[in-house]
């Protein structure tokens, strides 16, 4: 259906579950006693739909096969013009309206079970008394179940109307592949061989040296009173296929920093923002980052079982981007109720160059508290609704004028441009909902998201931030030798 054509004048919007709601369900999972995880696949979540309004479109009638013409005497009502115009009563692919209705319908079919959808968080349902919910992504259910038979309970509920798939491992999801090992109470996520697959797509060879760094490292001048901005960009501009060949990098690799790889992140956030006006000098850089890629394929995080206390670092660096721009990095984990949290898979992290031209380094570092906390606030939200009732958010921060700005211990004066943020900042403080702390800069892992470093921290950061491959080939060689009891054969045991 040529959804491009269609005039429908409804909300077309349909709600799914972020990478973000994603990952705080599978913390959620291993740090729930008893708790387990499992995958459930609608097929044909989008076809024979009802729909309150019909659509028209035409058809050439060479397009049908001849038994078809034949069946439905499509001759006889073909036009002068040579096309056959039908009428659609059901969902089918390419309606605009295709998706809001299919989740509509779900909505109804299973509030009638007890399910509903979050009004706060797209995509996240739970029961109203059972031990249970879910993300849904599109036509693809992530369940956090406490009991097999509340699990049975959801998968009977969709069976009544839909023909599914169950997954009782929940080993994908997301296009993301998951390893569970619920002895240690651990989840391993990655993604294996899809960089491989986006190499042969753009046809970069692997590196002969090893690329540890993803950027080109910007050497600071130690020293000098006054630190220049780089030089302006004289290189040659790209041509239409080349500069499509960038956006094309960017694009492919988002998705897996933002699931599994953040340390990519810094360099393509600095990628974007030159692919409008690519040069010679960009497409050095995306080349580098491609060598990167290729020499740390396969990147692991994992998730240990926590309080469940949504912890973040915020840390910004003052005009270290080019036209006078700064960079904000952010840090977000779950992790225990205590005064300085210690780190645990990261969530969610932040490299986003601040638009605004910030007029010190403090504010540089309020800037960066403020595209935070607005990250954090809907989290908390989200774990909030997951049963994990949140505290003060702590954020550690290494700039003592922000934190003391933002707790409301330094009075400011002429900061007309800082105002909106550390007020917004005081604001949601004296709700409660953020506890800001110092902590030095070496402590603060949000450092690593703000600057383009050598190659020497990339190697010392990345086990900080990624498991070593070893620790999850130890865990499926364990599987191997002592595989887990099957859900029949536990029951048949039980």
């Amino acid at each position: 259906m040529g959804g491009d054509r269609i005039n429908y004048t409804g909300d077309c919007g349909t709600p799914t579950a972020d990478l973000l709601t994603v990952k705080l369900l599978l913390n959620s999972v291993i740090s729930t006693p008893y708790a387990k995880f499992m995958g459930i696949d609608i097929k044909n979540f989008y076809l024979n739909t009802p729909m309150p309004r019909f659509e028209y479109f035409r058809l050439k009638l060479d397009n049908f096969p001849e038994d078809v013409i034949l069946h439905y005497g499509l001759r006889d009502k073909v036009s002068s013009d040579g096309y056959v115009y039908l009428e659609v009563r059901k969902g089918m692919y390419g309606l605009p309206q295709a998706g809001i209705l299919a989740q509509k319908l779900l909505e109804e079919r299973l509030e009638k079970h007890g399910y509903k959808q979050s009004k706060h968080t797209p995509g996240f349902w739970k029961h109203e008394w059972r031990p249970i919910c879910f993300s849904l992504v599109v036509d693809d259910f992530g369940v956090k179940y406490v009991g097999k038979e509340h699990a049975e309970h959801l998968v009977a509920a969709l069976k009544e109307d839909y023909e599914v798939e169950t997954d009782w491992e929940g080993t994908k999801y997301c296009g993301v592949t998951i390893d569970w090992d619920y002895k240690k109470r651990e989840v391993h996520i990655s993604m294996p061989g899809y960089v491989k697959k986006a190499c042969v797509r753009f046809e970069h060879e692997m590196p002969r040296k090893t690329q540890d760094s993803p950027h080109k490292h910007t050497v600071p001048t130690y020293g000098a009173k006054i630190q220049y901005a780089k030089e302006s960009d004289t290189s040659r501009p790209l041509d239409k296929e080349e500069k499509r060949y960038i956006q094309k990098v960017i694009g492919t690799f988002l998705y897996y920093a933002r699931a599994v790889d953040g340390t990519m992140l810094p360099a393509l956030s600095a990628l974007a923002s030159d692919q409008a006006s690519p040069t010679e000098e960009t497409l050095i850089k995306t080349k580098q980052f491609l060598d990167y890629a290729a020499s740390h394929p396969d990147a692991i995080i994992t998730y240990k079982a926590s309080d469940m206390v949504l912890a973040t670092h915020s840390d910004a660096s003052y005009l270290s981007e080019p036209q006078a721009r700064s960079r904000a990095g952010g840090h977000f984990f779950l992790s225990n109720d205590v005064p300085d949290p210690p780190n645990n898979g990261a969530v969610l992290n932040i490299a986003h160059i601040i638009k605004s031209v910030m007029s010190s380094a403090a504010e540089a570092e309020l800037g960066a508290m403020f595209i935070n906390a607005k990250e954090a606030v809907p989290a908390r939200k989200t774990l909030d609704e997951m049963g994990h009732k949140q505290p003060r958010t702590p954020m550690q921060v290494d700039n003592s004028t922000a934190v003391g700005v933002s707790n409301n211990n330094i009075q400011p004066r002429r900061t007309k441009a800082m105002d909106m943020r550390f007020h917004w900042l005081r604001d949601r403080e004296s709700q409660k909902q953020f506890k800001y702390y110092w902590r030095p800069g070496k402590e603060n892992l949000a450092d690593y998201w703000t600057k383009h470093f050598c190659a020497a921290h990339h190697k010392q950061m990345r086990p900080i931030f990624l498991t070593p491959s070893s620790v999850l080939e130890a865990l499926k060689e364990s599987l191997r030798r002592n595989p887990p009891m099957s859900m029949g054969a536990a029951a048949a045991a039980a």
